[in-house]
């Protein structure tokens, strides 16, 4: 997951290419490339190492969603702790096709990739027959108040398993990202100008 400003087609792209290291599981010290498209690099390993302890549990055999996946940092990452599927989202073309491309070396059936804004897949979902899921990673481009309607879209289109768990990166500013009252702050950091959250959906008894 990565953030990139701004997120349409005025990106700078240069020729070269990052690289990413996976972290744990599987795939662990596995390099991936990511294009030098401005502004987009993934989660810092610090981040991500903390991130997927808090998810330990949660993360094998879980269903997972990566919106605004960038680099892939997360997705990826989590598929190689044991997940069993993960859905992968970036409007990007040129994100796309290096994503395209890692998912073919690293040999996985398990990850689906879709070429579409977040904002816009979200609200073209159905809230009758759908895959739902048990982990989503949220890391929209900053101060464009994406990240508020991305959750309410995901509880109204009945996107999550009863306990989902939910990550959310925004800027530090944000101090309340307006999410569903059903949603409990399981755990929360800061580094430097970025706020990490992490959610679990709740559902009232009936």
């Amino acid at each position: 997951m990565a953030r990139r400003r701004p997120e349409r087609s005025s990106q700078k792209v240069s020729s070269g290419n990052q690289q990413l290291r996976i972290i744990g599981g599987e795939w662990r010290g596995r390099k991936l490339n990511f294009p030098e498209v401005e502004g987009l690099r993934p989660t810092p390993d610090r981040v991500r190492e903390t991130l997927f302890n808090w998810l330990a549990s949660y993360i094998p055999g879980g269903r997972c969603l990566d919106l605004f996946c960038g680099s892939g940092a997360l997705g990826f990452e989590a598929l190689s702790r044991g997940a069993s599927h993960v859905t992968m989202l970036d409007n990007s073309a040129v994100v796309i096709r290096q994503l395209r491309q890692n998912i073919q070396d690293l040999k996985t059936q398990s990850a689906e990739l879709i070429s579409d804004s977040a904002l816009e897949w979200l609200d073209k979902r159905s809230a009758d027959i759908e895959v739902q899921f048990d982990v989503v990673f949220i890391d929209p481009p900053f101060r464009k108040d994406l990240a508020g309607q991305c959750c309410l879209l995901l509880e109204q289109k009945s996107l999550l398993a009863n306990n989902a768990m939910i990550y959310l990166e925004t800027e530090k500013e944000l101090t309340d990202p307006m999410v569903p009252d059903n949603w409990n702050l399981y755990r929360e950091k800061t580094a430097g100008q970025v706020t990490y959250r992490l959610y679990q959906r709740t559902v009232a008894d009936s």
